[in-house]
């Protein structure tokens, strides 16, 4: 599911975000000055996740009855059944 609604971006950023975060926690307890920019890019990379995430949802499109289709496959299907009646 996450290949076919084009999710590999989010999970990315997710990823390194989760890195930077253990990354942050490493440097602060040995108290070196710069983990707060970790922190901050761990931040970045949640809300860039996050936002990369709700992109399918915020921009799926509408059939003729008004009702949304995330799954490109059910979509697919669903046109190609409308095709195929349309032209019997």
């Amino acid at each position: 599911m996450i290949k076919v609604l084009k999710l590999q971006k989010a999970v990315i950023a997710f990823i390194l975000g989760i890195l930077a975060l253990v990354a942050y926690i490493i440097m602060s307890a040995n108290k070196i000055e710069s983990s707060n920019y970790v922190l901050t890019l761990a931040g970045l990379l949640f809300i860039a996740g996050s936002l990369m995430a709700i992109y399918p949802i915020l921009f799926a499109k509408k059939d003729n009855k008004g009702k949304v289709e995330l799954d490109p496959e059910k979509q697919d299907a669903l046109e190609n059944e409308h095709t195929e009646s349309a032209t019997s």
